[in-house]
């Protein structure tokens, strides 16, 4: 492969944000983009009339709501690398797309909360990100604030999420007398000036950190807490193990108050020094390393009405190996048969711009004219599925009632699409032609009745259904799968990939069927239009 190849691929960084709603995510991400230059002003996620809302937060409801109900993706150049940042959902209802997120990326960046700690929600999504051996660095957010003391928050982290810590910063106070923090690594003070733009660097190259100087910039107190603390940090462990990072055993710690910019460009270089390049990626077939010369990628978004006036439908891939050109014909795996890639864009949250070029670790968006689903793989020729793009089984579920008989069509198309961009599960019961759908958290019906009027102009009700429990039903007999399907057709329903599936409306029914029914596989996430597992 071409040099010139390899250092492009080299100068990719592709990361999440993920954490518990309220630690302060969405602001980070705007903090981020300000710094890489992409915005030149930040948002607010719950804007006043004279402010922008967040840039991130797309959706008109997201920005009514104040809160993000599904991932965006924003590409800007820092320092020399690109930069592929997705701003997940933090809200728990909408935890599906955050985790099929997951799936794009090569690293995390955990947020957390400095007076709340290890949340709920967290807690979930490290666990995906450990599952996936996914690097995760962590920052403690709103230093600036009263919160809980570092070493205990440190502890908390090491103890509930089971991985070590090294941290690369450390503060010197909090909330009111919050001076800034120490970086371990290039041993400077960063010291913290309430409504400047950036930290002011205090560079202490052969000064000890009681010198002086030190006790001049942060007073004596300060000073001597700080060294006490840096010892016991010393005392307790050793270099920053960057390996141990990459296995996804060790967290990087950063503190600061991104509301503040405090910490936020510290943070955005070490992503740049510490994080992954694109990372190989597991195919069915065989492992496929990021610097190969041909392109492959999979499709792990669908995004319909991005632009309400052209009905348009992007799929997002992420490029897992070599180089995309602009219109380049690609190999789509589950079809079968080759297709133009149309109209490639990079976003930032609607806003997009076509793009020439793209590499392994970008993530880019294609025009969809209906043939791309979650899961798909394209190549250049090989056959080639990418595995661990996960559909997960609906807990809530309802049965949906058209205000007006005469918009059926409109309600099937609306429906279809918001299937295929994984905002909701559609179910069609075997005994009736009702349309049922399934969600994972129930605020997501609330966006589905949002969407449905504001982008196909369809008025719904739902009548809540007395379902909990989903799986998906297969068998290796397929006159077993027949007999049971018949046997239970009051609760068997076909999912919008046509794949049977019971609903159930407590666990200990579903445990008394799988006792009854050794030959059938009750899965309880599927790979969207093909496997079961």
């Amino acid at each position: 492969m071409s040099i010139e190849l390899q250092r492009e691929i080299a100068k990719r960084r592709t990361f999440a944000i993920i954490s518990h709603p309220d630690a302060g995510k969405t602001t980070l991400t705007e903090k981020l983009l300000l710094y890489g230059g992409a915005i030149q002003m930040a948002g607010t996620v719950k804007a006043k009339r004279s402010k922008k809302f967040a840039t991130s937060d797309w959706m008109e409801i997201e920005k009514q709501r104040g809160i993000s109900v599904t991932s965006s993706v924003m590409n800007f150049p820092y320092g020399g690398f690109e930069i592929n940042l997705i701003d997940t959902p933090g809200h728990q209802d909408f935890s599906e797309d955050t985790y099929r997120t997951l799936t794009a990326v090569d690293s995390a960046l955990m947020l957390i909360d400095a007076a709340n700690g290890v949340e709920t929600q967290t807690k979930k999504l490290f666990e995906v990100c450990a599952l996936r051996k996914t690097p995760v660095m962590a920052f403690v957010n709103k230093m600036d604030r009263e919160g809980r003391d570092p070493f205990e928050l440190m502890d908390e982290i090491e103890k509930v999420l089971g991985i070590g810590c090294f941290a690369v910063t450390w503060p010197i106070g909090m909330g009111p007398s919050f001076r800034g923090v120490y970086h371990r690594i290039s041993n400077q003070l960063l010291i913290f000036e309430k409504d400047a733009d950036r930290a002011r660097p205090v560079p202490l190259k052969g000064l000890a950190l009681d010198s002086p100087e030190v006790v001049a910039e942060l007073g004596e107190e300060a000073t001597r807490q700080l060294l006490a603390e840096i010892e016991l940090l010393t005392g307790a462990g050793g270099d920053f193990d960057r390996q141990a990072y990459m296995e996804g055993r060790l967290a990087p710690l950063f503190f600061g108050s991104a509301v503040n910019n405090f910490g936020v460009q510290t943070l955005l270089e070490a992503l740049i020094e510490i994080a992954p390049a694109p990372l190989p990626r597991v195919a069915v077939e065989r492992k496929v390393d990021a610097n190969e010369p041909k392109f492959t990628a999979f499709i792990f978004k669908v995004q319909a009405n991005m632009d309400p006036s052209h009905r348009d439908r992007v799929a997002f891939m992420r490029i897992c190996s070599g180089r995309y050109e602009r219109n380049m014909k690609a190999f789509h795996v589950r079809l079968g048969r080759e297709m133009r890639l149309g109209r490639p864009t990079q976003f930032m949250a609607q806003d997009r711009s076509l793009v020439d070029e793209a590499f392994a670790g970008d993530i880019v968006g294609i025009h969809d004219p209906g043939v791309f689903k979650i899961g798909d793989s394209l190549s250049e020729g090989e056959s080639l599925v990418y595995t661990g793009v996960p559909v997960f089984a609906p807990e809530h579920f309802c049965r949906v009632v058209l205000r007006d008989p005469l918009k059926s069509k409109q309600l099937s198309k609306g429906l279809d699409q918001l299937s295929e961009e994984g905002a909701v599960q559609v179910f069609r019961p075997s005994h009736s032609n009702d349309q049922y759908l399934g969600v994972v958290g129930p605020l997501q019906f609330e966006v589905v009745v949002y969407r449905i009027l504001a982008e196909y102009g369809v008025q719904v009700r739902f009548e809540s259904l007395p379902y909990s429990v989903a799986r998906w039903i297969s068998s290796t007999k397929a006159d077993v799968l027949d007999r049971f399907i018949s046997a239970n057709s009051q609760q068997v329903c076909f999912d919008q990939h046509d794949h049977p599936t019971i609903l159930v409306d407590e666990p200990w029914r579903l445990r008394l069927l799988e006792e009854r029914n050794p030959d059938i596989t009750f899965s309880a996430t599927s790979e969207g239009p093909g496997k079961l597992r």
